[in-house]
């Protein structure tokens, strides 16, 4: 052995699968710190993030210094943390690399795949919605709308998500607002009926309303109710992958199961 591997093996006297255990449970003990945060916080203290991530204090001030470091994090003058400036960086360029069309559509192709009915991605543009993208129900009679398709604003379950997530007041957009979703049938069409969520992108803007769809002759009210909690669930699946916080969809999909 010569000089140089004597010197490295003096100063490595921790196995290599010791120190790489270490740092993989380093690296989520500061995800776990970042994660503390939430879009309501604006800073939070040495004690509110122990209780929320269960580590000890000691750790989290030995994490925050290299996060602190990083600009993944800051310090306050008054000893409370923030997060830093590169988040704000790496948000925006993980916004750049998101392509809608390929978070939603393999999203609304598993809501299809398990209803067996149309599923549609809304957009608000003025006081008119449109249909951005469209996954055809397997049944020969469906609920026929196309990509590009020009629909009122405050008719229909995605219409009326839209609005109550745009600020509509009154009902049924209080009630739109509290339970996230909406069930229509026969309201823009006759023969039509559906239900629809919001899903959300950074700051919780809305991006658009999820529909699944159908004649009203098959999609009826009891079939509605059971789908809430699977398209509460893509709704949620769309808004993390989108940048934002899903906990309210989460919430909304367990009370569906009680309600129904």
């Amino acid at each position: 052995m010569d000089r140089d591997s004597e010197t490295f093996g003096e100063m490595t006297d921790t196995p290599p699968a010791s120190r790489s255990a270490d740092g993989v449970a380093a690296l989520e003990r500061a995800i776990a710190i970042l994660n503390a945060f939430t879009p309501a916080d604006r800073s939070l203290g040495l004690a509110e993030i122990a209780a929320r991530t269960g580590l000890y204090k000691s750790t989290i001030l030995r994490l925050a210094n290299s996060l602190i470091r990083g600009q993944l994090l800051e310090r306050l003058a008054d000893g409370r943390y923030r997060v830093g400036p590169a988040t704000f960086r790496l948000g925006a360029l993980y916004q750049r690399s998101v392509v809608a069309m390929d978070i939603l559509l393999p999203i609304m192709r598993d809501l299809s795949e398990l209803s067996w009915e149309s599923v549609a991605f809304y957009v608000r543009s003025g006081d008119v919605r449109t249909c951005l993208y469209r996954v055809e129900s397997k049944h020969p009679i469906r609920y026929t709308i196309r990509e590009g398709d020009v629909l009122p604003l405050l008719v229909g379950s995605g219409g009326r998500v839209l609005a109550a997530f745009s600020g509509e007041p009154g009902e049924p957009y209080e009630t739109i607002r509290r339970t996230y979703t909406y069930i229509s049938i026969g309201d823009r069409d006759p023969q039509t009926a559906g239900i629809s969520a919001p899903v959300f992108g950074p700051g919780r803007a809305l991006l658009g309303a999820l529909t699944l769809a159908g004649p009203s002759t098959r999609v009826d009210a009891a079939f509605l109710s059971r789908m809430k909690r699977p398209l509460l669930e893509a709704a949620a699946r769309a808004t993390r992958a989108f940048g934002e916080d899903a906990f309210m969809l989460d919430v909304a999909s367990l009370n569906a199961d009680v309600s129904g």
